[in-house]
């Protein structure tokens, strides 16, 4: 796939990935957009290094937006966990 094609496939699956993942919605979409970049990327390197299966067969492969989507809420849920702040409560009058 050529690289226009990885950034549009990672910027959609930032953008199902963030539907997808439970919980407030912090990110701009830029920065969703990234995330899932490089969440595909990632999920596409996992995929083939860790567990061998060649899922990056095309862009309108299932295989590939499946691989692209868990990589980008992988990486939305570890940004959520690294920027939140949580044992910090408002208290409410």
């Amino acid at each position: 796939m050529s690289i226009i094609a990885w950034v549009v496939l990672g910027a959609a699956a930032g953008v199902l990935a963030n539907l997808a993942v439970p919980g407030p919605r912090s990110e701009g979409l830029f920065s969703t957009c990234l995330i899932g970049i490089a969440g595909a990327l990632g999920g596409g390197w996992a995929a083939t290094a860790v567990f061998h299966v060649h899922a990056l067969r095309g862009f309108f492969s299932v295989s590939t937006w499946l691989t692209a989507v868990v990589g980008a809420a992988i990486l939305l849920l570890a940004s959520r966990l690294a920027t939140g702040r949580p044992g910090r409560r408002v208290a409410h009058r």
